[in-house]
């Protein structure tokens, strides 16, 4: 018996939900029909590849193997599916891109570019933090993704770097590290801390670079919503380190923004896989994002 693709999508949709019910809604099934294809499967392989549970699913050894194999297998099968589509040229396709939070309202003039030249591609765009986005790379489920730099798999990815941005820090008016015209790591350690999301390659910058300088900074709260995070710093429930851009929209809020000494800044890439030649579509997406570099010098 031939195993078709959507077979194989089909399990790696409910292995990355843990759930019948959520992958039978992704993919627009019901669970009985979801049910049966996974059943087909195991019989194929007489292997058991899911254990179901009352709180969940989990995967066997032979479901992780299916899991891995399957994700190299629909990444090959998209990048033929990309080739074949554009053998005339760049006109059609899909391109799967990953777009971290914090950066939606910095790309957009990258998007919007990227839509102008290739109408006919669609353009699905997935959100994830930093790692999120590597991880998502990795197991093929994107093409190309948005994110700052280090990143953390730098061995099997590759980045294209495009822009950095200051880092400064950020805290209420009234606080009285606001008198001092720049802050060190020092300072940040005898307050609160309000971290990014633990996913977010914001946060681990700022927890390498805190460390480097000899500083444990006392995380109390986190979030993925820069303006929740600056919310919590105006509310007097800690200090935060924001990028520039970020700062620049928080006109609003009673807040105060200094430099950090050592001038350190938030750079974004855009990153792929290394193994893994890039789709065209993911190409002409690299390539545009080079040209307007190249301008904007």
């Amino acid at each position: 018996m031939n195993i078709p693709i959507k077979n194989l999508h089909c399990f790696v949709t409910l292995a990355e939900t843990g759930s019948f019910t959520q992958a039978a809604e992704k993919l627009h099934l019901t669970q009985p029909t979801l049910s049966k294809m996974i059943q087909r499967l195991e019989d194929h392989w007489q292997q058991q590849l899911v254990i179901r549970a009352t709180q969940g699913l989990a995967l066997t050894q032979a479901g992780e193997l299916l899991l891995a194999r399957s994700r190299e297998i629909l990444g090959h099968w998209h990048l033929l599916d990309q080739d074949l589509s554009h053998l005339s040229g760049v006109q059609r396709g899909y391109l799967r891109l990953g777009v971290c939070p914090m950066m939606s309202s910095l790309v957009i003039e990258h998007l919007t570019a990227f839509r102008a030249r290739y109408p006919g591609i669609k353009l699905e765009m997935f959100e994830y933090g930093g790692f999120g986005c590597e991880q998502a790379l990795l197991a093929n489920t994107l093409d190309i993704a948005f994110t700052a730099l280090p990143a953390t798999h730098e061995d099997e990815l590759t980045a294209q770097p495009l822009t950095a941005y200051p880092l400064l820090a950020c805290l209420p008016h009234s606080h009285p590290l606001a008198e001092k015209a720049a802050l060190d790591w020092g300072d940040f350690g005898s307050y609160p801390f309000i971290m990014y999301n633990q996913d977010f390659a914001l946060a681990k910058l700022l927890d390498r670079l805190a460390k480097k300088a000899g500083v444990e900074l006392n995380v109390a709260y986190r979030s993925g919503q820069w303006d929740f995070l600056a919310t919590m710093v105006e509310a007097k429930m800690g200090l935060a380190i924001l990028p520039a851009p970020i700062c620049e929209k928080l006109t609003d809020k009673a807040l105060s923004f200094r430099p950090l000494t050592g001038g350190h800044t938030w750079d974004l890439a855009l990153i792929w896989r290394s193994h893994m030649r890039l789709t065209p579509a993911a190409d002409a997406f690299l390539s545009l994002s080079r040209e307007r570099l190249k301008t904007s010098v």
